[in-house]
Order: C-alpha cells, then structure tokens, then sequence
C-alpha cells in the first residue's frame, strides 16, 4: 500500500475515515512488533510511512470537524475562541469601520453650522 492522498481522505465520510484510521493504527501495531522481532529491513521503512499516513489522516478528520463547527457558528454574534479570525493583537483590538466613522454630536452640529467653504479658482491666462 502507497502513500495516501489528502484528496481521497477528503472525499471519505466520518466513518470511513475512522475505519482507515484504525486499520493503521494495527497496522504500525504489527510493524513495531515485527521490529522488535528484527524483521527485514523493508518492514522498519515502512513505520514511516504508515506514522505519515495517520497524521494525514487525523488531520482531514480535525479539518472537517473544524469547518462543521465553522458552519454552525456562522451567523452567531459570538463564536468560539478557536473559530474567530487569528489576525494580530493590534487589529482585533481595533474599532469596527461602523464605529471609526461615527461622528460625535458635537461634531455632527458643527458641520451642519460651519459646511465646509467652497473656493472658486482662476484659471491662468494662457497665450
């Protein structure tokens, strides 16, 4: 058996992918007790691939989990630590467009009473 692809692990369902999981779990199972047995040389190189193989594995389960929970927080107001956006410190600290283009009232009544002046330019004299 060859090297998994992540493509055919996301095509799987739930289950599928915990058969698979389990298969090489006794699978590396049976190869470190084949090792311990000092097996062929074939066999130990083989441990490698199998360990990548559940990594592969384990990771498109977390991935599936992660965008179903995703999903169902979408249009919640408040969702969990792990499923907001990372960014940087300083931009989730940051005011919201809404709230950086509010205005003050005081604000607000001096640029109702004192608009901004309007100028007209002369044009230069051309020859």
């Amino acid at each position: 058996m060859g090297k998994l692809k992540s493509t055919e692990l996301r095509a799987m369902n739930k289950t599928q992918l915990t058969e698979k999981l389990d298969n090489l779990k006794t699978e590396l199972w049976n190869l470190r007790v084949s090792k311990v047995a000092s097996s062929s040389q074939s066999k130990l190189t083989k441990i490698k691939t199998v360990r990548k193989d559940i990594a592969r594995v384990l990771t498109v389960i977390n991935q599936k989990r992660k965008t179903a929970l995703f999903n169902q927080y979408k249009h919640d107001k408040y969702r969990p630590l792990d499923l907001r956006p990372k960014l940087t410190r300083a931009m989730r600290r940051r005011l919201t467009p809404k709230q950086a283009h509010k205005k003050t009232l005081k604000l607000q009544k001096r640029l109702r009473h004192f608009p901004k002046r309007k100028f007209a330019l002369k044009q230069p004299i051309t020859n």
